[in-house]
């Protein structure tokens, strides 16, 4: 399975993109793109060599698209709506076009004629194309989300109200589908079980935006401090944890993130897509609504059950933001509901007390009390 993948990717990594952007411009991320007005979806053409049996060719100067698979030949332009299939006329309902460097052609003529079926997951904003071991699940965005255009990363504070109590907030909001937006799990010292301060190990990494990632053993007396959970960092797993019900924040090369079950963890990785992965939890937010379950993940704190303290929290939006959050004095139920209000979609719990952390642009808007585990970072470039 594993070889498939790396077959697919290679093939879109080599295909010849339909523009070829500046030599210091980032590669733009793989996604399904949307048309505000009709909603239909298109394509990269350059993800459709990676299908068994399907080749790409593209002409610069005649701004033709060639795409065949078995005995199906189909030619496309940009900007034009007249096709052809296997030498016959073939209006298209909508034209291709190019985007940040990137050629996309509509979806639909080409699920059906290539024989690729589509699924979308309204709650994840997907789509995936294909079949089993080739299947592709590629992140939806409206035209325009993969420029670099308007500020990919925004800092505030804010104020939110929860039951007669006002909380203020630090929260950095990042646009996932900015081509020059990435996102990394880093251990302090880059090994399990050292700690370390989250400005240096945003410094270290260059990092734009840092914050403080799963629990650890904070209180033990020896030099090894082993994280819990689960952590990826590139593809590898570093830190395992069988059988923790805890949710888990994963994303993919594309950076489309989700939270998903602990106990999912095995086979979700084996399915080869999982780029990195944090895992804390509760789970606070899911499908826009406050959703929680603390016991059937297994806590037994009272610090997360009953108490109240300093919270660091994550959470995903609709349109692939990323919010991360830090707060002081909420129990788990307020700083659910303050991920609800934050305007998240799914949202967890990250290590909080004196592990809350939140670093930007070179400074901190919320200290830690003490050296971390490790940390899920924003690079910018």
């Amino acid at each position: 399975m594993k070889k498939k993948l790396l077959l697919l990717l290679l093939a879109m990594i080599c295909l010849v993109p339909a523009t070829i952007p500046a030599a210091s411009a980032p590669a733009p991320k793989n996604v399904v793109l949307t048309d505000a007005k009709s909603g239909r979806a298109f394509v990269p053409v350059r993800i459709l060599s990676g299908f068994e049996g399907t080749s790409v060719q593209w002409n610069a100067a005649e701004q033709k698209i060639d795409i065949a698979k078995g005995d199906v030949q189909l030619t496309m332009f940009v900007g034009k709506k007249n096709a052809s299939v296997n030498q016959q006329s073939h209006s298209l309902t909508d034209a291709p076009f190019t985007e940040a460097g990137v050629a996309y052609v509509p979806l639909q003529p080409v699920s059906e004629l290539l024989n690729l079926p589509m699924d979308r997951d309204k709650n994840l904003s997907s789509i995936s194309l294909g079949q089993g071991e080739e299947r592709l699940t590629l992140p939806l965005a409206s035209r325009g989300a993969t420029d670099s255009g308007g500020k990919p990363i925004v800092s505030e504070r804010k104020s939110f109200k929860v039951g007669g109590k006002t909380f203020s907030v630090q929260m950095v909001t990042i646009s996932l589908m900015d081509p020059k937006v990435q996102l990394d799990v880093v251990l302090a010292g880059d090994k399990v079980g050292k700690v370390e301060d989250l400005s240096s190990i945003a410094n270290r990494h260059k990092a734009a935006v840092a914050v403080n990632g799963t629990f650890f053993d904070a209180y033990t007396s020896g030099a090894y401090k082993a994280p819990y959970g689960y952590i990826v960092s590139g593809g590898e797993v570093k830190k395992t944890a069988s059988g923790d019900k805890r949710t888990i924040f994963t994303y993919d090369q594309n950076l489309l993130a989700q939270l998903i079950p602990g106990n999912e963890f095995s086979e979700r990785y084996d399915e080869g897509r999982m780029e990195g992965a944090l895992q804390a939890g509760p789970r606070l937010v899911a499908d826009g609504k406050v959703a929680l379950d603390v016991k059937a993940e297994g806590f037994k704190d009272p610090k997360i059950l009953t108490g109240g303290g300093a919270r660091s929290a994550l959470g995903l939006t609709r349109d692939h933001k990323l919010i991360l959050l830090t707060t002081g004095g909420a129990t788990i139920p307020q700083l659910a509901e303050i991920m609800k209000q934050a305007g998240a979609y799914q949202a967890m719990n990250l290590d909080g007390g004196a592990s809350s952390g939140l670093y930007y642009n070179g400074k901190y808007l919320t200290a830690p009390g003490r050296k971390i585990s490790n940390a899920l970072i924003v690079t910018y470039r």
